[in-house]
């Protein structure tokens, strides 16, 4: 049996866990790692991306960063979490305040000290990253608009990273074109996901003074954003249909419109924060289903991986 204080310091661990949300920090490097292997480096296999040591710096570094842009994010809004999630407040309640700004200024010295490893423009770009997610927790998520946008763009930059500072020589102007349209469906995902959190939380979010897209323009006009931004998903897919082979993952988009046809009925007959939530997890599931499928991209890069593998000695199967 665990002593008192053993049980109390294991709360406390898993109210860290749940501030710093560890059960997202595995999808974030696994979606770093597959993007790198292919979509930004097809060129060589799966077995050198991920034996990369910048790489690897990289995307820890990442990972920090956001693990200590959720503890900022709690520490600023744990009065609207009271209210929007209360089980999930009294969790992250069991750490105390002084503990989690002790660990969040540790977690921003470890990634700008892993980006000095890789250069001093990678330690530059997550002081920077560090400095704005904290002036998004700290001012911006108040407001309406720039509020929702900073967020999604935060959300997207760290992938940003491995492409600016590691993989320098795409010289093709179609490769550029590829990406970004990678990235502008992931923005237009992450916007309305931005969209339904605010919708679900409008009551905690009122509260609490924040200038949010639902609260000061109302659910009507949230609704016809989102169902704009829905319509937008077409753009970038059909440029990466036309100007890339994006494989199987051809499959994935279709599905998502699909989902988003029936995903969009739903919101214009929701109205309780039940229903919001419930298109929220929709939405996750949308966002982790795409992180696995960027594998069906091109398949052949892990069979290239694998024969690497075999003529290093390494496979005993």
């Amino acid at each position: 049996m665990l002593s008192r204080k053993s049980k109390l310091f294991l709360m406390k661990v898993l109210g860290l866990f749940s501030v710093i949300r560890g059960y997202n920090i595995p999808i974030i490097i696994l979606a770093q790692y597959l993007s790198a292997i292919f979509i930004l480096a097809k060129d060589k296999s799966a077995l050198e991306t991920l034996l990369d040591v910048n790489l690897f710096l990289i995307v820890i570094a990442s990972s920090v960063t956001i693990a200590s842009g959720y503890i900022i994010n709690s520490f600023y809004d744990s009065k609207k979490d009271f209210i929007n999630r209360p089980r999930k407040s009294m969790l992250d309640r069991l750490v105390s305040q002084k503990t989690k700004l002790t660990v969040y200024f540790v977690l921003n010295f470890t990634a700008a000290f892993l980006g000095l490893i890789v250069s001093w423009r990678a330690s530059l770009f997550f002081s920077v990253y560090i400095f704005l997610i904290w002036f998004y927790s700290h001012k911006v998520k108040r407001y309406a608009i720039i509020g929702n946008l900073m967020s999604t763009l935060m959300t997207i930059l760290p992938f940003f990273a491995i492409f600016l500072m590691y993989y320098k020589d795409i010289e093709h102007t179609s490769s550029y074109v590829v990406i970004f349209s990678h990235a502008a469906f992931l923005f237009f995902l992450l916007s309305i996901r931005e969209l339904i959190k605010d919708l679900e939380n409008i009551v905690g979010d009122f509260s609490s003074n924040y200038q949010t897209i639902p609260v000061v323009y109302g659910e009507k006009i949230s609704k016809y954003i989102i169902t704009i931004l829905s319509a937008l998903t077409v753009i970038p897919v059909y440029v990466l249909i036309e100007l890339d082979d994006v494989g199987y993952m051809d499959i994935y988009f279709y599905a998502c419109f699909i989902v988003l046809i029936f995903f969009v009925i739903y919101l214009w007959k929701s109205t309780a924060k039940e229903q919001y939530l419930n298109l929220h997890n929709v939405l996750k599931i949308l966002i982790v289903a795409g992180v696995f499928c960027i594998v069906l991209i091109e398949p052949s890069v892990l069979i290239h991986g694998k024969k690497l593998l075999l003529s290093m000695g390494f496979m005993s199967f």
